[in-house]
């Protein structure tokens, strides 16, 4: 049974950044039929934008949920990533068009490099995701988990523009230094684990502000995002999560609001890989 019409959100609530819808559907550790259902149940609330990864081994079931979603293809704002073994220039070529085959779908709307690490190759990595972009499998390119130093390498060697770069962003990893940079180059901001995995609940002020406005740590936290132009993509399974994520977008904090969750002193990085460019 999809969404009842009455429960679902209209689209048109969620701004966009170039295209982007400003929140979207993570899914990471999510697989197989819950999968599916939870994708399928977030377009029909009035989700736009769903992100994987070939190492998410869920792709299938994303393209499950939205096949049974009633909501078109074009509408929705599909991203994958190429994981750091397929990074190689054929194996991207290779691999982004089995990622399009599990997925179900002729093109995806966002393709990442998932980390500049392992076969990443800034050459001839980026030299494959430009072909794809011209051959039209790709709309548009981006990368993740880049610091200041590989966006400008990625920059100058890539002739597709890039669109994104998705970090680890929360109140507890603000990433100032990330942001400034991605601004310099024109790069918008996707924020994965954006609610720190569960760590906003353990702040006060972030609570001090949910208990003011009478709603949920989540919908301040992702709230904050937004109101910092980043996009934010919460994985969520269950259709209460998905919902309390997506009323974040009827949330307008205000500046002290904010300057309280800007002055939170605590760091959290909860994805901290050997390989991860930072280290």
């Amino acid at each position: 049974m999809g969404v009842d019409d009455a429960d679902a959100i209209d689209p048109e609530l969620c701004p966009t950044a170039s295209g982007i819808p400003m929140l979207g559907l993570g899914t990471w550790q999510n697989t197989g039929d819950q999968c599916a259902e939870s994708v399928r149940t977030a377009l029909e609330m009035g989700y736009r934008h769903v992100d994987t990864a070939q190492g998410y081994d869920n792709e299938a079931a994303v393209g499950e949920g939205i096949a049974q979603a009633d909501v078109d293809r074009e509408e929705i704002f599909l991203a994958t990533k190429v994981s750091t073994s397929n990074l190689a220039h054929d194996d991207v070529l290779e691999t982004t068009r089995a990622s399009l085959d599990r997925l179900g779908v002729d093109y995806v709307d966002l393709l990442y490099v998932h980390w500049p690490a392992r076969t990443y190759d800034p050459e001839g990595t980026l030299s494959a995701f430009s072909k794809l972009y011209d051959d039209g499998l790709i709309e548009n390119v981006g990368v993740s988990n880049f610091q200041p130093a590989q966006l400008e390498e990625a920059v100058d060697v890539c002739d597709a523009p890039i669109l994104a770069n998705q970090i680890e962003c929360h109140p507890l990893l603000p990433q100032e230094e990330v942001r400034e940079a991605c601004e310099h180059y024109d790069i918008e901001v996707v924020a994965y684990s954006p609610l720190a995995r569960g760590g906003v609940f353990d702040q006060p002020e972030i609570r001090e502000i949910a208990d003011e406005h009478a709603v949920t740590e989540v919908q301040v936290s992702l709230a904050w995002l937004r109101e910092k132009g980043i996009t934010a993509i919460p994985k969520a399974t269950g259709e209460a999560h998905i919902r309390d994520n997506f009323e974040s977008l009827t949330l307008e904090l205000d500046r002290e609001d904010i300057d309280a969750i800007d002055a939170i002193q605590e760091t959290n990085r909860t994805i901290d890989p050997g390989f991860a460019p930072w280290n």
